[in-house]
């Protein structure tokens, strides 16, 4: 009896979901704000921030080190300012087409105790639930949505949020992806590469740009998919054409990088390993000489290595623009309060996320963030940052350390 009662309230809880994406989290969204979106608010000593991250699920090793670096953002900020921060959190999950971030765009849209949102972490998430943000007044600030399309249209795809509403404070996956196949073809010199995405949307943007990158060197790029829903890697691993020097995997979750790789080895293949920054996780992949690229880091910030000390020596640097998101909410939200004279509404807070910039050395990304209200170059749009923004290459060393090297 409670298995079925469980049922069917599970049931009712997903059909819930679905009527409200179809209501609200979908294209067809209504024009009006909801009433929390308008709702004057009194600054008072404390304010609230979502903090929308995957706290359970496949990728929770990921949402971790995310919620450590919110945290410790918070800590800092309140060191330091009247006007102090406090949390809510909602778990996304992370996990293929789970409705769990579509509920938390829902909840956190309706609690008019949330002024600003971090998160949420995953590409295909922000799509999901974006235009419940939106209704709700709430800009999002992610920091590690790097899917190009969320802030451009390029090759007739069109931008996926509305503009105004979604922040990033890291590079996309058109930086990324220049990144990750100059390294393959100039520095590994590697000419004939597999490509396996997890048929999620930020592993096919990325896939597609290091696939197109590679392809104008002269490069045999062929491509293979695998879905976060299977485990079993061994027909995958059985399609490698034997001639494949490097196998790139952009995903998202470092568990299922682990397994792919175990079992690559145990079929006897040795074609080296490439994962994004989906898989940048030491406690979870290990791959000996396989490669990850990273966000961009300040590795001198005295920041970073308090935040280091504090957490058994790791740097959990997959997190750290997770800091660097709070910083920006939090900064937008002392704005507004300053203008309307300890009053405030989430939509005077989200009109000025654009206007945020913060200094090289708070940002602790290794530069500067100015936000774009523009298309920029080839790849940058509205809600990205401007300037030159690098990631990072890691190749993985026999202990499972991370080394960088590019």
């Amino acid at each position: 009896m409670l298995k079925k009662v469980g049922a069917v309230a599970a049931f009712a809880a997903l059909v819930s979901v679905l009527v409200a994406t179809t209501a609200w989290g979908s294209a067809a969204a209504p024009r009006h704000l909801s009433a929390a979106a308008a709702k004057t608010v009194k600054c008072g000593k404390k304010v609230t921030i979502g903090v929308a991250y995957p706290e359970t699920g496949p990728a929770a090793s990921l949402g971790a080190p995310q919620w450590d670096w919110a945290n410790f953002a918070k800590k800092q900020w309140n060191k330091s300012h009247k006007l102090k921060l406090a949390f809510v959190r909602g778990d996304t999950q992370l996990a293929g087409a789970n409705p769990q971030a579509v509920q938390v765009g829902h909840a956190f849209a309706s609690n008019s105790k949330i002024l600003a949102v971090t998160g949420p972490a995953g590409s295909q998430e922000v799509e999901d639930s974006i235009l419940a943000y939106k209704h709700g007044g709430l800009g999002v600030v992610s920091g590690s949505a790097t899917r190009i399309f969320l802030t451009r249209a390029e090759g007739g795809t069109a931008r996926e949020t509305p503009k105004g509403s979604f922040f990033r404070t890291v590079p996309n996956d058109g930086q990324q992806g220049d990144n990750v196949a100059t390294f393959i073809h100039k520095v590994l010199k590697k000419k004939n590469v597999r490509i396996i995405d997890d048929e999620e949307a930020y592993s096919q943007g990325l896939a597609a740009q290091v696939k197109a990158d590679l392809e104008a060197t002269g490069a045999t790029v062929t491509t293979d998919h695998i879905s976060q829903q299977n485990p079993d890697y061994s027909s995958v691993v059985a399609g490698i054409p034997n001639n494949t020097q490097l196998v790139y995997i952009p995903w998202q979750v470092p568990s299922m990088a682990q397994q792919f790789f175990t079992q690559l080895r145990a079929n006897g293949k040795k074609q080296i390993v490439m994962g994004s920054d989906g898989t940048d996780d030491p406690s979870t992949f290990k791959g000996a000489g396989s490669y990850v690229s990273g966000f961009p880091v300040d590795t001198t910030s005295p920041a970073l290595k308090a935040f280091q000390s504090a957490h058994g020596g790791d740097p959990e640097t997959f997190g750290l623009p997770t800091y660097t998101s709070v910083m920006v909410n939090a900064k937008a939200i002392a704005g507004a309060c300053k203008a309307g004279h300890g009053k405030t509404t989430r939509t005077a807070i989200r009109k000025r996320l654009h206007k945020v910039t913060l200094t090289k050395t708070v940002s602790l990304l290794g530069f500067p963030v100015v936000f774009l209200g523009k298309n920029q170059g080839k790849f940058q749009g509205p809600g990205d940052m401007g300037g030159t923004a690098a990631f990072g290459i890691y190749k993985i060393q026999k202990n499972g350390t991370y080394a960088r090297v590019g």
